[in-house]
């Protein structure tokens, strides 16, 4: 049995992640040191661009893939570890959607702190699956109502050429972010977010830093990792990965009549210079 000292740190690190899966990770279609590196200076952005048409943009292009998304699966990888790597908690299985909305989690292996995983991952799963399906809905899509964007210029992520945009939240509010967003140009997706949660999620919480990297699989633009760096008052630095992996993707419209394509098919491609 833990002692209350530790049971009420584990308890306070189960307050931050629930309180992050519910502001950061809530927005489906939404990417720090992970992922594909930042590997070019901004440059400025090209002729006739502008960050209201990339808004529009953005938000028509992604209701055309929810629309054509029909399910996939993924390899889950949740850890808390902290700052020299250590890790404290685990769980890795395979989540599942289902167009419009249904997703399923089904644990292969767990390790580490059962009261963490207990307490923090197990609760963040299930808030995903229930954001999905509508039991707990929140107004955080990238939308003129949520956010001021400003166009800062373009950038290479990874093999993605990318417009850099400052978004401001138009509220106080832990479900919307501070941060920058890398929006594809040609395709006018998320390929990456940085930032932080708009209002503090608690007095514990001195910082909440995160990032999500997207990846591009079947013409559908799916989370790759995300990584959440927390700041806890008297308790010091904990991160919490989230890695997705072996993407099985089926959708309409989107991929010229293609069969489905995992995400090591798609690595190949990119590899030998096919599309």
């Amino acid at each position: 049995m833990a002692t209350p000292i530790v049971q009420n740190k584990v308890l306070l690190i189960a307050t931050i992640l629930i309180s992050l899966s519910a502001s950061v990770f809530a927005e489906e279609q939404l990417a720090h040191g992970s992922g594909p590196a930042l590997v070019t200076p901004l440059e400025p952005s090209r002729s006739g661009a502008t960050a209201d048409q990339l808004g529009r943009e953005l938000l028509a292009h992604n209701e055309q893939r929810k629309k054509a998304l029909t399910e996939y699966t993924s390899l889950r990888t949740y850890r808390v570890i902290d700052l020299k790597g250590k890790v404290h908690a685990e769980e890795i299985g395979r989540m599942e959607f289902h167009a419009p909305d249904k997703k399923t989690f089904v644990l292969t292996s767990e390790s580490g702190s059962g009261l963490i995983r207990h307490l923090a991952l197990s609760p963040l799963i299930t808030s995903e699956i229930e954001t999905a399906s509508g039991k707990e809905h929140h107004d955080s899509a990238i939308s003129p109502e949520n956010y001021a964007l400003t166009l800062l210029g373009e950038q290479q992520v990874g093999p993605y050429r990318c417009f850099v945009l400052q978004a401001v939240p138009r509220r106080n509010d832990k479900y919307l972010f501070e941060g920058k967003l890398w929006i594809d140009v040609d395709d006018y997706a998320v390929v990456r977010i940085e930032g932080h949660p708009a209002k503090k999620l608690s007095f514990w919480i001195e910082r909440a830093d995160f990032v999500r990297q997207y990846q591009k699989i079947n013409g559908f633009w799916l989370p790759q990792r995300d990584e959440t760096s927390v700041q806890v008052r008297l308790y010091g630095n904990k991160v919490l990965t989230i890695d997705h992996q072996d993407y099985v993707v089926k959708g309409v419209g989107l991929q010229n009549k293609e069969p489905s394509t995992t995400a090591s098919e798609a690595r190949t491609r990119v590899a030998i210079g096919l599309h």
